[in-house]
């Protein structure tokens, strides 16, 4: 049992055998850790002690098999990312949803409606109709969207953000349970600037929700879904006109911070939807290299925090769902309890059988009844006259 979580946990790491065994204080060599991924042997209590220790991970999770399938959509092309970070990148996605997949079902006992619908694609063009098909279905009407990080989540769209190399952009995946999907991820790099991370996540978008035929690039169809979602057509053309000869370097920058997107961005949406011709565009992307805005454009926007999982852990914790050291583990960080002594004691109770819940209770009800059949000054104000005021 211990085989695949254990290498699942090691590469999400990026830890090489050497590196585990040097983790776990040389208890064992890597030989050994090698049979124990291959199933070829079992650790010891002893030795699975400290190897969950290694991982900040509970001794149980490293004897239960991975519950989910997940499936990864294809990395960028030409995105030159060694293999080596590629399978890093997946394992820790992996860790990730099953980690939220959990959270999830826990809170939702299941219930929870996954709202990624899928589209097919014949036609780049077909693309600004899905993205508004998705706002739609969503309800995020027309306008400029505040949070992508928080419209993902509250869709069950699991948002990670993952140390990595800056050949990684992101990448979608889906998770399932048998045939059965039971959810989605969208993981992106951390430490992007926030206009560039929107982007990335609203393209990952794309490539859970467009079904694209053999005939359109995939990674384009993706791109214009990404900039037609946090920018509709409707919207750019109202604010920016249908057609421009010429546009100000200020006009852009008020542009990137309604919408959050990249001044480059920008233009290339203005660009295919035709409102800029090809000459104005090259332009721009000279003038942008001269500027050196190419890697560092003027008024940076704040990165988008995913918060689900901090949320759900504390709602399960705050219910009795999740003991401390659990939500400790989840969340990577100590919780200082501050739930007032009541409801902590409230929490307990809950958490007993309704036998011993009725014991107790019925308990408190006959102490309770003695105390009101001794109070002399209840029976006097009880049996008293009230006067109108």
């Amino acid at each position: 049992m211990v085989a695949q979580k254990l290498k699942q946990l090691r590469l999400a790491q990026g830890w090489s055998l050497d590196e585990l065994v040097a983790r776990i204080g040389g208890a064992v060599t890597k030989q050994a850790i090698s049979k124990y991924e291959l199933g070829k042997a079992q650790p010891s209590a002893k030795i699975l002690n400290k190897l969950a220790a290694a991982f900040k991970v509970k001794t149980m999770q490293l004897l239960a098999e991975p519950q989910y399938k997940i499936e990864f959509i294809a990395y960028r092309k030409r995105s030159g990312l060694a293999m080596k970070e590629q399978v890093r990148i997946e394992n820790r996605v992996r860790e990730a949803m099953e980690q939220r997949l959990r959270v999830q079902d826990l809170v939702y006992a299941g219930k929870s409606k996954l709202a990624v619908p899928q589209f097919q694609i014949n036609r780049l063009e077909d693309v600004e109709s899905v993205a508004d098909q998705m706002r739609a279905k969503w309800g995020l009407g027309r306008d400029q969207l505040s949070n992508v990080t928080s419209i993902l989540e509250d869709n069950f769209v699991h948002v990670v953000e993952i140390e990595a190399h800056e050949k990684f952009d992101g990448i979608a995946a889906i998770a399932y349970e048998g045939k059965e999907v039971k959810g989605f991820a969208v993981a992106v790099r951390k430490g992007i600037p926030g206009d560039r991370q929107r982007l990335n996540l609203a393209h990952e978008l794309g490539h859970l929700v467009l079904r694209v035929s053999n005939s359109v690039d995939e990674e384009k169809a993706a791109f214009r879904f990404g900039g037609a979602f946090l920018a509709p057509q409707e919207w750019i053309k109202r604010e920016v006109g249908p057609h421009r000869t010429a546009i100000d370097a200020q006009e852009l920058i008020i542009l990137k911070k309604k919408l959050g997107m990249s001044i480059q961005a920008i233009l290339h949406r203005l660009s295919d939807l035709g409102i800029i011709n090809n000459s104005t565009y090259s332009a721009w992307f000279r003038t942008i290299s001269i500027m050196g805005w190419r890697k560092q454009e003027p008024s940076p926007l704040a990165v988008e925090k995913p918060e689900w999982l901090k949320q759900h852990v504390y709602r399960a914790f705050a219910e009795g769902i999740l003991s401390q050291k659990e939500s400790e583990v989840l969340l990577g960080e100590k919780i200082d309890d501050k739930t007032p002594l009541s409801l902590q004691r409230m929490r307990s109770f809950m958490k007993l059988s309704i036998e011993e819940r009725r014991r107790i209770l019925a308990d408190q009800a006959d102490k309770a009844a003695v105390h009101y059949a001794s109070d002399a000054s209840r029976d006097a104000w009880q049996t008293g006259d009230f006067l109108e005021q």
